[in-house]
């Protein structure tokens, strides 16, 4: 079970790199733009496996031309929104304790004293580009 806590910041997928002897992981423009991480601070990370084959999305097509290699595809949006009312499932839980779901692409959402298994309709109050807050507004009668 994948424990999260609460002081999440970011989630992402990256590849590690190997140069001169030394490892380093890239991080996205858009963790800095969303004011997840900032240059020349220190983070705590985790390293999680990945699995691939659930993963997996088509890879675009390379063009050999120098102006579509220039273009790049945006980011995804999250697929929830501030306000936003859903029903999610529970899947595991955090090491604070907070119930974790997954939405469309694997978005994270993070839901409060929910237990795996539970099935509450909940409000999304806070929304960043990899992880979701969310609070129970409705939970599904025993």
């Amino acid at each position: 079970m994948v424990e999260i806590p609460d002081s999440l910041q970011s989630l992402f997928t990256a590849t590690v790199e190997e140069r001169e002897n030394r490892y380093y992981i890239e991080i996205p423009e858009s963790e800095i733009e969303h004011e997840a991480a900032a240059p020349g601070e220190t983070y705590r990370i985790a390293v999680l496996p990945h699995d691939a084959e659930t993963d997996r999305q088509p890879e675009p097509e390379q063009s050999t031309t120098d102006e579509n290699q220039a273009e790049t595809s945006p980011r995804p949006e999250p697929p929830v929104d501030e306000g936003e009312v859903r029903s999610v499932e529970i899947e595991s839980v955090g090491d604070q304790g907070d119930g974790i779901a997954k939405v469309e692409r694997g978005y994270v959402v993070i839901v409060p004293g929910a237990e795996p298994g539970d099935q509450p309709t909940v409000e999304i109050e806070q929304v960043k580009q990899n992880v979701a807050f969310a609070r129970v507004v409705d939970e599904p009668a025993a």
